[in-house]
């Protein structure tokens, strides 16, 4: 199969400017490193996607330490780079380094349209009524080879109990808008694991990128929450006229399955406390 175009999709970098390592434990540049070089071989591309978590602390440093590294990698395959924006990302210094929150980017007739899912302060998701209308009134006019949305919180329920108040609210409206335009793929990340599915019952694959910074177990039993050392990617390939295929990469390191933090039920309540919907209501 010849894909029409290929996009490399990336999510939760979690950079910090300052070079401190997440959870004092991951080095998250290098881990960003080891999966542009695992990704080398793949040749031209379309688009570098990154969908949200690009950094840790939200300061300007950790985006042009990001624009420093994808921008040239990109430009020599080239592909565009669309970054969306993820809960532990702070808008103002996120325009001031990478433009626009929400982007509309063409490709070779492909669309791709960033959409903000972040609620200030808080680490759940919720696409509100003014980025929906933004969303149907570019779709209500069609591309030559379709759209493809990309956001940080997945329109589709979590796999473990930490991201269950952390999830997006109210997927619907999103998933209806994205029904009844031309929209082809789904891309997003949040949840730190790969994850392939489709909306129903629109049938619109969408796609949870591995994350760069760690990675969930999502074997871990509940009411726990365990992530380990390890990195990933997702290569996104969209043919005219088969269906949309997603491979996910490992990026090998030496440490791969060590665990960065491991949390108990108590854990899992104060985060819903302090982050998720519940404390919100």
């Amino acid at each position: 199969m010849t894909a029409s175009h290929r996009i490399l999709h990336l999510s939760d970098t979690h950079l910090f400017g300052d070079g401190r390592r997440h959870y004092d434990l991951v080095d998250t540049r290098a881990a960003l490193e080891r999966v542009l070089e695992r990704a080398s071989s793949l040749g031209a591309l379309d688009a570098v996607v990154v969908s949200g978590d690009l950094s840790e602390d939200g300061s300007a440093e950790s985006y042009r330490i990001l624009s420093g590294l994808l921008e040239p990698w990109a430009a020599e395959r080239g592909a565009q780079v669309v970054y969306a924006m993820g809960n532990h990302d702070l808008a103002e210094p996120f325009e001031e380094v990478l433009g626009e929150r929400e982007r509309v980017v063409e490709v070779r007739g492909l669309r791709i349209v960033t959409v903000d899912s972040t609620v200030a302060g808080s680490g759940y998701g919720e696409v509100g009524e003014e980025r929906l209308e933004r969303l149907r009134e570019i779709l209500s006019e069609s591309v030559d080879h379709g759209t493809v949305v990309v956001l940080h919180h997945p329109p589709t329920p979590p796999t473990t109990g930490l991201f269950e108040s952390l999830r997006l609210i109210d997927p619907e409206p999103l998933l209806e808008a994205c029904r009844e335009g031309d929209v082809r793929a789904i891309l997003a990340g949040h949840y730190h694991h790969a994850l392939a599915t489709e909306t129903d019952p629109g049938y619109i694959p969408l796609v949870v990128a591995p994350a760069v910074a760690n990675t969930t177990d999502v074997l871990w039993p509940a009411p726990g929450e365990r992530a380990v050392r390890g990195s990933g990617f997702a290569v996104i390939d969209l043919p005219d006229d088969e269906p949309v295929r997603a491979l996910i990469v490992t990026a090998p390191g030496p440490d791969d399955g060590e665990t960065v933090y491991e949390l108990d039920a108590a854990d899992v309540a104060r985060i819903a406390e302090t982050s998720g919907r519940r404390a919100e209501q």
